[in-house]
C-alpha cells in the first residue's frame, strides 16, 4: 500500500483549503489520505473555570462535524478516495510531526485559527516545515485555476538531488511543465560596501556560467523523466525574490531546506521567505 498523505485540520478556512488540496494530491499519487486533528485537552485538575457537564459531548460533536467537513472538501469530485481520520492529543505541531512518521507528504494550511492576518505563516506551519520527517506542503490559498506548471528552485549544489527528484516526479504526476529557476547575485553587488562597478560584460559572463550550472544540475533528470516538459530560467536576483515572483504564475513552488546541523536553526532564509510570501502552495523538501 502507498504511504499516506497526512493533512492537519483545525476547522479554519486555511486548513479546509489544505484538506481539499491534499485530497487532490492523494488522488494524483494513488495514496490514502489521513486527516488529523490535534488538540490539548483542558487540565481538569486545575480549578480555573467550572467545567460544564456537557463540555465533552459538545466538544466531540464539534470535532466530528469539523472532520466531516474536511472529508467533504477532500473528496470533492473523488468519491473513491480512501480517507481516514485521526484525533490526537498534544501540541498541534508536535502531534502532526508524529502523525507524519509514515507519510510521504504532510500538508498544512498557512495559518490556523490562532493566526493574525499580518502573519502570513502560522506557528504550526513553521514548526512542521522545520521538523517533519517527510516533505511538507503549505497551502496558502485556493489556486485561481490550473496553470499546468510547477516551479522548483535550483541551487546547483550536489546535495539538492532529492529536491530535484521530487520536483520532476511531481511534474510527471501532474502532467505539468516544470520551470527550473536558478537565481544568482553578482559577487561585487553582494559584498558589503563594495564599490566595484557591475558592468554588463560581468553580468553576461557570470550569467552564462550560472546557466551552465543549471543545465548540468538537471541534465540527469531530463533523461529519467523524458516526458516532463522543462523550461529553465536563470535570474540575476536573490533566490527568494525570484521564486516569489514566479509563484504568481505557477501552481506550486518547490524549495529545498537543509537537514542535519543546519536544521537546528530552522528553515534557511530562502525557504522561510518563500513560505511567507508565495502566492502559490509551497512544498519544502529537506535535503
Amino acid at each position: 500500500m502507498a504511504e499516506p498523505i497526512v493533512v492537519g485540520v483545525d476547522g479554519s478556512t486555511s486548513s479546509l483549503q489544505a484538506a481539499a488540496w491534499a485530497g487532490d494530491e492523494a488522488s494524483l499519487r494513488g495514496a490514502p489520505l489521513r486527516i488529523v486533528y490535534a488538540a490539548l485537552r483542558w487540565p481538569y485538575h486545575v480549578p480555573l473555570v467550572p467545567q460544564p457537564a456537557s463540555w465533552d459531548a459538545d466538544a466531540e460533536a464539534a470535532v466530528d462535524d469539523m472532520l466531516h467537513q474536511a472529508i467533504i472538501r477532500a473528496r470533492a469530485g473523488m468519491p473513491y478516495l480512501e480517507v481516514s481520520t485521526q484525533i490526537v492529543q498534544g501540541a498541534t505541531g508536535e502531534a502532526l510531526v508524529a502523525a507524519a512518521e509514515d507519510a510521504q507528504l504532510l500538508v498544512v494550511g498557512n495559518r490556523g485559527r490562532g493566526g493574525f492576518a499580518e502573519l502570513l505563516l502560522g506557528s504550526v506551519s513553521r514548526y512542521v516545515t522545520a521538523r517533519a520527517p517527510c516533505p511538507v506542503a503549505v497551502v496558502r490559498q485556493a489556486a485561481d485555476g490550473v496553470r499546468g506548471e510547477i516551479t522548483v528552485g535550483v541551487t546547483g549544489h550536489p546535495d539538492q538531488e532529492s529536491v530535484l527528484d521530487f520536483a520532476f516526479r511531481e511534474a510527471a504526476l501532474r502532467h505539468a511543465t516544470l520551470r527550473a529557476v536558478h537565481a544568482w547575485t553578482h559577487p561585487a553587488a553582494a559584498a558589503p560596501g563594495g564599490t566595484h562597478p557591475v558592468v554588463h560584460a560581468d553580468v553576461e559572463s557570470v550569467g552564462a556560467e550560472e546557466a551552465r550550472l543549471l543545465a548540468e544540475s538537471i541534465a540527469g533528470r531530463r533523461e529519467d523523466f523524458p516526458d516532463v516538459a522543462l523550461t529553465q530560467r536563470v535570474v540575476c536576483a536573490h533566490p527568494a525574490k525570484a521564486l516569489i515572483q514566479a509563484s504568481a504564475e505557477t501552481d506550486l513552488v518547490i524549495v529545498g531546506a537543509r537537514t542535519g546541523a543546519a536544521a537546528l536553526l530552522g528553515l534557511g532564509a530562502t525557504a522561510h521567505a518563500v513560505l511567507h510570501h508565495s502566492r502559490a502552495p509551497v512544498i519544502v523538501v529537506r535535503h
